[in-house]
């Protein structure tokens, strides 16, 4: 088997690392990731008829197989299922610093590669783990995930490879796993969950400030949210009640409307000229 293993926090990124060094006892593993920061990409590709992205190799201790891309990880997988980095069979997404529940998952960029790779139904698994301790007044991102405990999340994530393949529930789906920023032995249990409404903590206000430099723009002031707290069923709870959470997402589908829609009945208008 021949696994994919991206991030959208660069290529850089610790928790990148000890996932596809974790990877190794399921397979050859390639590493294509960004060549920086790129969360909040969703599944984007970027403007690809404006740019042609630089692609390199780099070096990533055990592991044999290593490139950078300068785009969102959706791109390093599209690039991959085309053929550019040769076969592969799974796509393995993180481990992203910060839960990927709830809303979340419209915009994250781990679970956007995922999300690319079965669009030609190649399996994947998107893992992220949440940051205890967020926005604690005066801290930076980079000291808040001094403690993350990347090992448990490879772990999990391990697990989960080694058995995703023994059940079938058909069309590729994706599968989106959180992690407790815990010890193993620590973690209450897993749970399958359903897709929450809310992330863990989200922006609750966005404000507009005056620049300093007197040409008429603004500063954006964004100003967090509580903990948001949901029943266990759900993603978001699950990992706030320091469970595994796994989640399947499939394809977006089309919703069919009633014969008789407004919508329907607009164009028609429009087509005939009346």
């Amino acid at each position: 088997m021949r696994i994919l293993v991206t991030n959208d926090d660069g290529i850089d990124s610790e928790g990148l690392h000890i996932l596809a060094r974790a990877m190794r006892p399921h397979g050859e593993v390639c590493v294509v990731a960004p060549d920086s920061e790129y969360s909040g990409a969703g599944a984007a590709i970027g403007p690809l008829h404006l740019t042609q992205p630089e692609v390199r190799r780099v070096d990533i201790g055990g592991i044999d197989t290593a490139w950078s891309v300068a785009g969102p990880p959706a791109l390093c997988v599209m690039f991959a299922r085309l053929g550019a980095f040769g076969d592969v069979d799974v796509v393995v997404s993180g481990i992203n610093p910060g839960a990927n529940v709830g809303r979340s998952v419209y915009h994250s960029g781990t679970v956007g590669a995922a999300l690319t790779a079965r669009h030609t139904n190649i399996p994947s698994l998107a893992v992220s783990q949440h940051v205890t301790g967020f926005d604690a007044e005066g801290q930076s991102w980079e000291e808040a995930i001094v403690g993350q405990k990347w090992h448990v999340a490879a772990q999990v994530a391990s697990t989960v490879v080694e058995s995703m393949f023994g059940d079938n529930i058909g069309d590729s789906p994706v599968v989106n796993v959180n992690v407790p920023n815990l010890e193993i032995d620590q973690i209450k249990g897993w749970r399958f969950t359903e897709l929450g409404t809310q992330p863990p903590r989200a922006v609750e206000r966005v404000d507009l400030e005056p620049s300093d430099t007197g040409d008429g723009s603004f500063k954006v002031s964004m100003a967090w949210g509580d903990e948001v707290f949901q029943p266990p069923e759900f993603d978001t709870g699950a990992v706030m009640n320091d469970e595994v959470s796994v989640t399947y997402l499939s394809r977006i589908t089309a919703i069919l409307p009633p014969a008789n829609s407004s919508i329907g009945k607009a164009l028609q208008r429009l087509i005939q000229g009346k």
